[in-house]
């Protein structure tokens, strides 16, 4: 008799097991101008959602994230989760070497690994659970899949350069793979140790950790797979998942906007923040927007003086009413010293979220005359929307020479934010 699959309870409790998910891909198919993990799905980053299918499948089971070498924005959407175990670590430049990473950070004692893609963030907790449970079964290798619906055909070419049909595969025995898929550690590990010694195109040739195992003489058990479970990889998956994201989260109490007093509605919050450029000669950087800009001079700050990612703060704290800038970042806070404007928004939006609040947007412009902001808006757009992990929109505008703004001394920034209340109501 088959093992059941663990529910979740046995999924806290299963010892030995960690999972690692792999957030270092570049995006450059999916065309969003930022590594794939972090393009906005719903508003979201594509890792934050991994992270929170990952964690709410598999409770307490420890979670290794590997992103892009030097990629600062993935390790603040990581942060926040560090309060739940998440260790985020840089990868390598090529996926073997990225998964072979996140093997050697496990910790001491684990047994089997789920090696997960971030850019599966919507895989549901039961295709977790039947890896699991393959696993514990005595598998020594688990993928889930499901049929190919698709009529397949092998292409080759003819003599004229154009492709033809060469054979027609039997599709009843064609299985589309996914992941999480999970491994006995400790083969895997030694699979990785083998490919290392690889040439480049024998590297190339294995796509994932189960096509690498079965190379080696491993038998790859499988398990089925889920529809949900789909690979964001084109603009038209981007399209799919914005749909599974939208549906509603059965784990969570559906939203009322009525009570007996009337209807509950969305609150806006205003912000804004002033930096005056350092003084000349200060070495200083400037961060602004959550990016830095190499070559111009930074504002002064307890912080990094980022005014845009400020007044984005001030105005979600605003629209919830729990203060301001002050009350949560300010200067009797020595951990925010020299912290960066995305870590404080990120912050932010946290502690909206604790409040018993959704994020709708937030919306920021900038007055300056520098730096030149057009050529870098949808990137910072994309930065600051990482950090809050709801849609950030940045716009700046000159003063047309007039005031401290015009004169270079400073820049400001005025901030909207619109948040609603979530499931429920607002927390005391």
């Amino acid at each position: 008799m088959p093992t059941p699959a663990p529910t979740v309870q046995d999924a806290a409790t299963a010892g030995g097991t960690a999972v690692v998910l792999v957030a270092a891909g570049s995006g450059t198919r999916l065309g969003a101008g930022v590594p794939k993990a972090l393009a906005p799905v719903a508003g979201r980053p594509m890792l934050a959602h991994a992270l929170d299918g990952v964690l709410a499948a598999l409770p307490g089971v420890p979670v290794v994230v590997v992103i892009p070498p030097d990629d600062a924005r993935l390790a603040e959407v990581c942060a926040p989760y560090a309060r739940d175990g998440v260790v985020c670590l840089p990868g390598g430049s090529t996926r073997h070497a990225s998964v072979r990473a996140g093997l050697e950070a496990v910790p001491a004692g684990t047994r089997h690994v789920l090696v997960h893609d971030a850019a599966r963030c919507f895989a549901p907790a039961g295709v977790h659970h039947a890896v699991l449970a393959a696993l514990r079964d005595g598998a020594e290798a688990v993928v889930p899949a499901l049929p190919v619906v698709d009529t397949i055909k092998e292409a080759a070419p003819g003599q004229d350069g154009a492709e033809y049909a060469a054979s027609t595969p039997d599709r009843s025995v064609l299985r589309a793979v996914q992941t999480p898929q999970g491994f006995a550690l400790a083969p895997l590990l030694a699979a990785h140790a083998t490919a290392a010694g690889w040439d480049e195109a024998a590297s190339a040739a294995v796509t994932d950790d189960a096509l690498l195992m079965e190379r080696l003489g491993h038998r790859v058990r499988i398990v089925p797979g889920a529809p949900e479970a789909l690979k964001i990889t084109t603009p038209l998956d981007l399209a799919a998942a914005e749909a599974l994201a939208a549906r509603p989260d059965p784990r969570r109490p559906p939203l009322t906007y009525m009570t007996p007093s009337g209807p509950v509605l969305p609150r806006t919050g205003l912000g804004v923040d002033v930096h005056a450029f350092a003084p000349d000669g200060e070495e200083r950087p400037l961060w602004l927007a959550g990016l830095n800009w190499p070559g111009e001079r930074g504002l002064s700050g307890h912080s990094d003086g980022d005014a845009v990612a400020h007044a984005a703060c001030d105005a979600l704290f605003s629209a919830a009413g729990i203060g301001d800038l002050g009350t949560h970042f300010g200067t009797d806070r020595p951990e925010f010293a020299g912290a960066s404007g995305a870590t404080l928004l990120a912050e932010a939006a946290r502690l909206v979220r604790a409040a018993g609040y959704g994020i709708g947007n937030v919306a920021v412009q900038f007055v300056g005359n520098r730096p030149k902001f057009g050529p870098r808006r949808q990137e910072a757009d994309a930065a600051l929307t990482a950090a809050a992990g709801a849609p950030v929109t940045v716009t700046a505008t000159t003063s047309d020479r007039l005031g401290y703004e015009g004169e270079g001394q400073g820049i400001t920034a005025y901030a909207t934010a619109l948040v609603y209340p979530a499931a429920g109501g607002p927390r005391a």
